[in-house]
C-alpha cells in the first residue's frame, strides 16, 4: 500500500472507532464515507472455526458477552451485542468483506496466534469475495504470517511491530512482507528507517496517530499510510495542506 503523492493513505483504526463502536458494520462504514480509502480491523476464529472481527480476546469490553471469544460458536455469538450500538453485533470477515467496492480497502490484521487452518479459513474468506484483491493481511504473529505465506504463497502481506527490529528491511526479507507497520513513536523515534524502508520496496503503515503534530512529522518523513481512529479529522487536516 504505497502512497501516490503528497499525502498519506488514511487508514481508520477499527473504522472511524473515535465516533462508533470500534470494529462494526456501522464504523467501518462512517469511515468510507467520510473519504477514508482503507478500514483497518481485527479478525480471530470462532470456536467453530469462522473468522469474526473483533479486537481483544475476550468479549466483555466492547460487548455483552463474556469469555474468550474463541469459546464461543459463531451462532452463539448472534445473540451478543456490540456495547453502546444497539442490535449491532459482532461480524463476521465474510460481512465485513461483503461490504467493499472498487473504492473500499481493508487492511486486515490476524490477531493473535492462528493454526493453519484458522487462517487458512481467512484465506478462503478472502478469495470468496469479489474485491479480495483489495484486502492487505497483517500479523504481529510470525508463525500466523508464515501459514499464510504457505497457503497463498502470492498474497503479500505486513509484518506488525511495537518496536523497530535491528534491521527492518532484512527482517521483511526473511519473512517476505512487502509491508512494514510500526508504532508510530517508534518511527518518530528513528526517522531514517522510513527512507530505508522505502527505497527497498517496503511501504510503512505507522499505527496509531490522533495528533496533528505528529501526522505533520510523520507525512514529511514520507510514511505511506497513518493509522488513525479519527480519518475525517485526518483527512480534513490533509485537506488545509493542499
Amino acid at each position: 500500500m504505497h502512497r501516490s503523492g503528497q499525502a498519506a493513505i488514511v487508514i481508520a483504526h477499527r473504522g472511524a472507532s473515535a465516533h462508533v463502536p470500534e470494529n462494526t458494520l456501522p464504523a467501518f462504514a462512517a469511515a468510507w464515507a467520510a473519504g477514508a480509502l482503507c478500514v483497518e480491523a481485527d479478525t480471530q476464529p470462532t470456536s467453530d472455526g469462522v473468522p469474526v472481527i473483533l479486537h481483544d480476546p475476550d468479549l466483555h469490553r466492547t460487548t455483552t458477552g463474556s469469555g474468550p471469544v474463541r469459546e464461543h460458536s459463531v451462532a452463539s455469538l448472534a445473540s451478543v451485542e456490540v456495547l453502546g450500538l444497539p442490535d449491532a453485533r459482532i461480524p463476521t470477515l465474510s460481512e465485513l468483506l461483503a461490504m467493499l467496492t472498487a473504492e473500499r480497502a481493508v487492511l486486515l490484521e490476524i490477531k493473535g496466534e492462528h493454526s493453519h487452518g484458522d487462517v487458512a479459513a481467512i484465506v478462503e474468506a478472502v478469495r470468496n469475495c469479489r474485491y479480495g484483491d483489495r484486502v492487505f493481511l497483517q500479523s504481529f504473529e510470525v508463525s500466523a504470517l508464515a501459514e499464510l505465506a504457505a497457503i497463498a504463497p502470492r498474497r503479500p502481506f505486513g509484518l506488525l511491530v511495537t518496536e523497530l527490529d535491528d534491521d527492518p528491511v532484512g527482517r521483511c526479507a526473511q519473512l517476505g512482507a512487502t509491508a512494514y507497520n510500526p508504532h508510530y513513536r517508534a518511527v518518530l523515534n528513528n526517522p531514517g528507517v522510513v527512507s530505508q524502508l522505502r527505497a527497498a520496496g517496503i511501504s510503512v503503515a505507522v499505527w496509531t496517530s490522533d495528533d496533528p503534530a505528529d501526522w505533520a512529522t510523520l507525512t514529511a518523513m514520507g510514511v505511506d499510510a497513518i493509522i488513525t481512529n479519527t480519518p475525517a479529522e485526518l483527512l480534513a487536516w490533509q485537506a488545509t495542506r493542499r
